[in-house]
């Protein structure tokens, strides 16, 4: 791993899981860890609800795009941490993959996705912490 690692977050459309676990990894590790998040189907937006229960947790993620997964955004990457985007994901030896087994967002209320973001934070704190130590 590079003195500074960097994460890359990739889910389906890049509107939800990935862009909150991003908005977390930045706001938690500030400069320690660089942050990435792509898409393997970006949508044109993100998910409403995905960014007001970030807002409720004091993280602005409303400025955030989706972005489409490139295998650049792989290469650069120390830990490519995908959730839900199957095989869509190219693979690199000597880089750390993880699969996080979360609901999609998308069309759910705001109290199943703040679940959902209260599982990423816990995940978001434990890299945090695994990349840091």
């Amino acid at each position: 791993m590079t003195e500074r690692p960097a994460v890359l977050f990739v889910c389906v459309h890049n509107a939800g899981r990935s862009q909150m676990a991003a908005g977390f990894l930045q706001a938690l590790a500030g400069d320690r860890i660089d942050v990435l998040s792509a898409g393997s189907e970006p949508k044109d937006r993100l998910n409403p609800v995905a960014v007001a229960v970030m807002a409720e947790d004091g993280i602005d993620i409303a400025g955030s795009t989706p972005k489409l997964l490139t295998v650049d955004a792989v290469r650069e990457s120390d830990v490519v941490i995908t959730m839900g985007c199957g095989d869509a994901c190219p693979i690199f030896p000597g880089k750390r993959y993880e699969d996080w087994a979360l609901d999609d967002p998308a069309g759910q209320d705001h109290e199943t996705v703040r679940r959902i973001r209260d599982d990423i934070r816990v995940r978001v704190e434990t890299l945090i912490d695994e990349l840091t130590a």
